[in-house]
């Protein structure tokens, strides 16, 4: 395998630890894994500094250490790590590695919940109930909505014994009915999925409009996507727009990803590379893979940006690294070709397999000539 960037690259330290970690194209060793992204992490990769704290708390390569891989959690959760905050929140709420501290625990899967990163969603509710039961206070009123709401997500979890989405959808429509944004959503998702209820795209369309109406971030960015689909509403891609917009200015990766790819195919709004690179530079810099997919192409064709061959291998790896196979083929001629790295004929058959294992034809039409 070929190392084309400075070894004292953060970026490039993390690329090795996790292919040693994950045993990608080489033989697994936590050992080197933990070596390279302890290297990383000292020069303030965030998700090296999360891998290295994964690594002590797994005790993968290095003696298990929880005070150690509370340490790491906390530089990378600093720095908005999603993977990281959960895991701190993991470790407040067990009282692995600091002191438990249901509070704190809240706090931090709070934030990552905040992202997007579904494990804090998940066990949110659960962490909340802790932290009310173990606090002094009166029972909460049945008419509660944020109570109901957490109710409703008990059932939602997967994989526990509780699991009952019709419950879930229950507490979630008398949550929503009393006017809590978060439910509204939440039941718009159940109505899209057909969890706990009959699958009914206008029923969603219906509720993730009442939480986005309330501005909330994610029943924006579904409602976008309802839009542009036309699921349970008329198809409008002015709509979809505007709502991807709207999410997108609040943060949101994948708002900001779709946002992107309107811009550059035109759909909604004039055609504009510009803003399309702009929209996909926020969301590939939120480890979003699709639109660092994107920006690969971009840079590769010059195309709302100056060309830039070596920009566009670094996107594309990164993009190939999440499993997007085009991105995976298109570093595979990068390197075939040496445009903006050097030559390597095995580093590009590497990666067209990858692409070709993932079913994409013009990797395998490759393979075949080139192999």
């Amino acid at each position: 395998m070929a190392n084309f960037y400075n070894s004292q690259d953060p970026k490039t330290l993390y690329y090795w630890g996790w292919k040693y970690f994950y045993g990608d194209g080489v033989a697994k060793d936590y050992a080197k894994a933990s070596q390279y992204f302890s290297q990383a992490a000292q020069l303030g990769h965030a998700h090296a500094q999360y891998m290295l704290g994964l690594s002590y708390k797994r005790g993968n390569g290095v003696p298990q250490n929880y005070e150690k891989a509370v340490y790491w959690y906390q530089k990378a959760a600093d720095q908005g790590n999603a993977d990281a905050q959960f895991g701190l929140s993991c470790g407040y709420y067990n009282g692995e590695g600091i002191a438990r501290n249901y509070e704190k625990a809240v706090y931090w899967c709070q934030k990552a919940a905040a992202q997007g990163f579904e494990e804090a969603k998940k066990w949110l509710p659960k962490f909340k109930e802790k932290l009310a039961s173990s606090a002094p206070a009166s029972a909460k009123s049945s008419q509660d909505p944020e109570k109901l709401h957490d109710l409703g997500w008990k059932y939602y979890e997967d994989d526990t014994s509780t699991t009952d989405y019709a419950k879930a959808a229950q507490y979630f429509l008398q949550s929503a009915q009393l006017g809590y944004a978060p439910a509204q959503c939440d039941l718009g998702i159940c109505y899209q999925k057909g969890q706990g209820v009959p699958k009914d795209f206008s029923k969603a369309a219906y509720w993730y409009q009442k939480a986005a109406d309330q501005g909330h971030t994610y029943a924006q960015y579904m409602l976008g996507v309802c839009y542009e689909a036309g699921l349970g509403v008329p198809k409008n891609l002015s709509k979809a727009v505007y709502w991807y917009q709207k999410a997108a200015d609040k943060g949101d990766a994948k708002a900001q990803c779709d946002l992107g790819n309107c811009y550059y195919n035109g759909r909604g709004v004039p055609q504009n590379y510009e803003k399309a690179v702009y929209w996909s530079q926020k969301a590939a810099s939120q480890g979003i893979a699709e639109a660092q997919s994107n920006l690969g192409s971009f840079y590769y064709n010059g195309r709302g940006v100056p060309q830039n061959h070596a920009k566009a291998a670094l996107w594309y790896q990164k993009a190939a690294i999440g499993g997007i196979a085009v991105a995976q083929f298109c570093l595979g001629l990068c390197y075939e070709n040496g445009d903006g790295v050097p030559q390597d004929h095995a580093e590009a058959v590497y990666w067209c397999q990858k692409a070709a294992d993932q079913g994409y034809a013009e990797a395998k039409s490759w393979l075949k000539k080139y192999k």
